[in-house]
């Protein structure tokens, strides 16, 4: 069984009772979508936290308790902001879902602040439109859901919100008759820990983080030599010490660089015009609600140092706010779906845990051949994520009665099918519906790579092909490709009688990222990279 982080003790009948909960961590669901996994994991981030006795503000752990054994479980505040969200999403929600109440609330913040504008020669109803508008543009996810259980962009913390769904069988039950009754009845009206939407695959994420964070750093050397990773990491980013204090400081940077105008007037709509709902909603225990982190597995460190080091080289490139947030996005999820097949595959007879390859073909699929490889290696992922689930020890601790059920859960929302359903949300694996399911690249997938991968401004075609199979198991050319099949299907292919990567060239070269110096060698460059960073090459 894996050994957990934090160890905090099995809840092997209720909230660990899934086989894929005991192998993942708890937990990483197919429901969550993948802005909201990059949500949940800045709201952790970025929100007050304790372990134990121990409080902190910062973005990420502070070394002492880094180095500490962790025997409580990380639990975090978040804000609910629902003056904020009636205020931005009411309008744009599904009429039905509109409370009397909820509207109610909504003219009173409207009319209070109307009452503290001083406006010179504009309508004050207009301003109000403008300012709804401006925090509707934010809108990141839940068009389709009441507006408590929309999310913001997480363009800045005070737009980073806890989850929150409207209870409307419980208010149909009940009939309040103002805003004030609902307020005093919070967590019946309301249901703010159920994990349905924010449904913990970020914290498991931010878990991650900090279990790669509290390694040795002649750990972390040693592992990469063995991985041939080395030549990848700069060697600072290979001292978990600087990679903490750099990451906390990138995230911190990520969250400030929204104009602070935004950040004022999302709290004072929040609690400036109404103070009383932000203290109901986010009072609890010692005036804070409490939300408890889960755990992940200890034994999953290497993967999540990489993900440690990706996310900083994101956080430090030279590109817009929401490009950033778009490639952070896209490696959340390439995350979770590294997390599934690695530790799947330390409990599979397949393979060492490394050995995986995802082949990549071209995305037209004109390549019958590499196109075949790469569905098998889809279905390689899947046999694997369905035997490591089946581990005497894992099927072992399942109860005999609920066997069945369990499993079939943990196939279709926690397992193999989880990492089929992220790799078509973010383009990795085409066709979306159908038989056929192979890896391609789009455009904003191969601009994470090169952004990611690279530890430098530049580095050759070939060491860049070499990072992506070190880092994702994504193989392009012969060599690879034929690992990848005999990983696959047993069989090793040594030649294809043809340059099987001529289109992931070809992509780079019209993302402007690949200068060809010969017909033997090119680079790939990083024009987003920092300009202090040396050349890899």
């Amino acid at each position: 069984m894996p050994e957990q982080f934090p160890k905090i003790g099995l809840d092997i009948n209720k909230r660990d009772a899934n086989p894929a909960v005991r192998l993942f961590g708890r937990r990483f669901f197919s429901d969550q979508t993948t802005l909201e996994l990059l949500v949940e994991m800045l709201l952790v981030s970025t929100s007050p936290k304790r372990s134990g006795d121990l409080f902190f503000d910062s973005m990420l752990p502070p070394p002492k308790l880094l180095k500490s054994p962790w025997t409580k479980p990380l639990e975090y505040a978040p804000r609910s902001r629902l003056n904020l969200k009636l205020f931005a999403f009411f309008g744009a929600s599904k009429l039905d879902t509109r409370h009397q109440t909820h509207r109610e609330h909504l003219g009173e913040i409207q009319e209070c602040l109307q009452e503290r504008m001083s406006v010179s020669g504009d309508n004050p109803g207009d301003v109000l439109k403008t300012l709804a508008n401006l925090f509707l543009g934010f809108q990141g996810i839940g068009m389709e859901r009441t507006w408590c259980a929309q999310s913001f962009m997480p363009v800045c913390a005070d737009l980073l919100a806890s989850e929150t769904i409207w209870n409307e069988s419980y208010a149909a039950r009940h009939c309040p008759d103002s805003w004030e009754a609902i307020i005093a009845r919070y967590k019946a009206y309301f249901s703010v820990n159920k994990h349905r939407l924010l449904a913990r695959g970020g914290e498991v994420l931010y878990l991650q983080l900090c279990n790669a964070l509290r390694r040795e750093p002649g750990e972390v050397e040693a592992w990469l030599a063995a991985r041939g990773l080395s030549s990848f990491l700069t060697s600072n980013e290979k001292n978990p010490s600087w990679l903490r204090t750099e990451l906390e400081q990138g995230l911190g940077k990520l969250m400030q660089e929204t104009p602070a105008t935004v950040s004022r007037l999302a709290d004072f709509i929040d609690r400036g015009v109404d103070g009383e709902t932000a203290l109901r909603t986010d009072a609890g225990e010692g005036g804070r609600n409490w939300t408890s982190c889960g755990w992940c597995p200890e034994e999953a460190w290497p993967e999540s140092y990489l993900f440690a080091v990706e996310m900083l080289r994101i956080c430090r490139a030279n590109l817009y706010l929401l490009d950033r947030l778009e490639l952070l996005e896209s490696a959340c999820s390439l995350q979770v779906m590294r997390s599934l097949i690695t530790q799947a595959a330390r409990y599979s007879n397949r393979s060492e845990a490394q050995a995986w390859r995802l082949a990549v073909s071209d995305p037209d699929g004109d390549n019958t051949t590499v196109k075949h490889v790469s569905r098998a290696t889809v279905q390689a992922v899947s046999k694997t994520i369905y035997d490591g689930l089946r581990h005497p020890d894992i099927l072992g601790q399942t109860p005999t009665k609920q066997l069945d059920t369990l499993y079939k859960q943990a196939d279709a929302k926690y397992g193999h099918k989880l990492f089929i359903t992220l790799g078509k949300r973010i383009g990795l694996i085409v066709p979306r519906k159908g038989a056929g399911m192979r890896f391609v690249l789009n455009g904003r997938l191969l601009r994470l790579l090169v952004v990611a991968l690279m530890p430098g401004r530049r580095m050759t075609y070939d060491s860049f092909k070499q990072a992506a199979e070190a880092h994702f198991g994504l193989a392009f050319d012969e060599a690879a490709l034929g690992r990848a099949n005999g990983w696959a299907t047993g069989v090793n292919i040594e030649s294809f009688g043809y340059s099987t990567d001529d289109w992931l060239a070809r992509m780079l070269e019209e993302a402007g990222s690949l200068r060809r110096l010969s017909d033997s060698c090119a680079l790939v460059e990083n024009s987003a990279a920092p300009q202090e960073l040396e050349d890899k090459e």
